[in-house]
């Protein structure tokens, strides 16, 4: 097969010094990002961006994808060791992971978790491996109103299939559109939402909304909650290590569950967390154990962690496809992309092959790598959370500031910084989801592009989008999701009335 050609390209490329050094790097920042409550994948790889701008695009994404890969991986360690999820996908991995801390076990629910977590990652790649390529030429056929209706699905997808309420995530959306329309409209020329501000002509820079969005926001919410470190202490030794790889195999079902619900959820917008909550649930629902579920049950660990780590990279599958990210963290790096002049999409598989396999084939390797960092650094990471938290809070709010100066020299950048960050902090506040502001946001002028193209040359029609099987299967899918939390209301409601009149 040509995949594993391509592969074994990929690989070629990788597999230099300097790219293991990066892989190396990036898992260390990305291990004390998952640690350091406050910062979080979406915001770390966000902070690193900028210092990317220089390297090469192949040479940045493996250190960005690498951070990703280490951030998934810390934020279990303050689950296990702490009960503060690093994460929100972690969050699920504290039920079973501290108890078992708890009853002297840390040792063996790290290494569950790491082990079942680099499985859920390489279903994962394995999963764009073998269908990147046919997603993509398949994706060549579309023209505009194909792709709007791609982004269309997007959208719709994070308020049929979304936890929070659709009226909230139709209000995220709309802010979202709205910072993708600032500046000069690319079709007329003409100046939107600038408010007569000069620095406001060249629109939202994407990298500052979302460093105060997931960085600020988060300090100021966990500042005002308080925030004290008690752990559990833990030694990784390699006896421990093979015990705990030895017992993994009985949980076989486990682990293809877990894979199987992380790569459905990072395809779909319903993202790690989602997808680490229904692989507990569902566990726990068909474990002969279920009694001893939240008491300390190691597959309490492997089930959320599976499916965390295999939707967080399966997530990068539409993303390089279609353009179109699966998680905020893809979004982030989908922002990245374009920075450094790529365009995703279809046409990245053509146009930049040995970008696209070198990325996939690092996605083998670093996150290997990650398991044997994670592993040996543990108790380095976890004597960081020892600090107090009114010492790490300055520093991250530091790093912010300068990740949002540095973007373009500008002082008027860290003002928007602190504005997305009082923002942020309403959202956290008020129950308000922030990665469907993130991908409008980031797809908002691309979706509003294909939507004016289509209207141009089909004389303004709306029929434009049921022109074909393809569109119109994509536009209706897209409208039923959107309309699917007042469907199931009204079904609801019909069969409680039915019910009632049979009794």
């Amino acid at each position: 097969m040509q995949e594993f050609d391509f592969l074994l390209h990929g690989m070629s490329i990788v597999a230099t010094p300097n790219h293991l050094l990066l892989m190396v790097a990036g898992v260390l920042l990305g291990i004390l990002v998952g640690v350091l409550p406050g910062l979080g994948a979406p915001n770390g790889v966000t902070l690193l961006l900028p210092l990317t701008f220089s390297m090469n695009p192949t040479s940045a994404i493996i250190l960005l994808s690498c951070m990703y890969w280490g951030a998934l991986f810390g934020g279990s360690i303050t689950s296990i060791l702490f009960n503060i999820p690093g994460e929100p996908s972690s969050v699920a991995t504290t039920f079973d992971g501290y108890p078992l801390a708890k009853k002297g076990h840390a040792a063996e629910a790290l290494t569950a978790a790491f082990t079942s977590a680099l499985v859920g990652a390489l279903t994962g790649v394995l999963l764009i491996t073998f269908l990147s390529g046919y997603i993509a030429n398949f994706a060549l056929q579309f023209s505009s109103p194909e792709f709007f209706a791609v982004y269309l699905l997007a959208f719709c997808s994070f308020i049929g299939m979304g936890k929070t309420p659709p009226l909230k995530t139709v209000v995220a959306m709309m802010i979202g559109f709205a910072m993708a329309a600032v500046g000069m409209d690319t079709i007329s020329g003409n100046l939107r939402l600038t408010f007569d501000l000069p620095d406001l002509l060249k629109g939202i820079s994407f990298e500052i909304a979302v460093i105060g969005l997931f960085g600020i926001g988060e300090i100021l919410v966990t500042v005002e909650e308080g925030l004290v470190f008690r752990g559990e202490h833990a030694r990784i030794n390699p006896k421990v290590v093979f015990r705990t790889w030895a017992s993994l195999p009985r949980y076989w079902l486990t682990l293809l569950r877990g894979a199987a619900i992380g790569c459905w959820m990072g395809i779909t917008p319903g993202g790690p967390t989602a997808a680490s909550f229904m692989s507990y649930s569902i566990a726990k629902k068909l474990s002969k154990n279920k009694e001893r579920f939240g008491k300390g049950e190691m597959e309490g660990v492997i089930a959320p962690e599976t499916a965390d780590h295999a939707a967080g990279t399966s997530a990068l599958l539409p993303m390089l496809t279609l353009g179109i990210p699966g998680s905020a963290t893809a979004a982030v790096m989908l922002g990245g992309l374009m920075i450094w002049g790529l365009q995703p999409g279809p046409m990245l598989f053509i146009e930049q092959k040995d970008f696209v396999w070198s990325l996939i084939a690092s996605m083998y390797v670093g996150n290997v790598v990650s398991l044997l960092v994670v592993l040996s650094t543990v108790p380095f990471f976890a004597a960081i959370l020892r600090i107090p938290f009114s010492v790490i809070a300055p520093v991250i709010v530091m790093v912010c500031t300068i990740g949002a100066y540095s973007v373009h020299q500008s002082m008027f950048d860290v003002g928007l910084m602190l504005f997305f960050g009082a923002l942020g902090y309403l959202f956290k506040k008020l129950g308000y989801p922030i990665a469907p502001l993130v991908l409008a946001a980031v797809l908002g002028d691309k979706a509003e592009a294909a939507f004016r193209q289509s209207m141009l040359f089909s004389d303004g029609k709306l029929s434009v989008f049921w022109s074909n099987p393809l569109v119109g299967t994509l536009t209706t899918l897209a409208l039923l999701l959107a309309f699917w939390p007042f469907l199931t209301r009204v079904f609801g409601l019909l069969r409680q009335r039915t019910q009632s009149q049979l009794t």
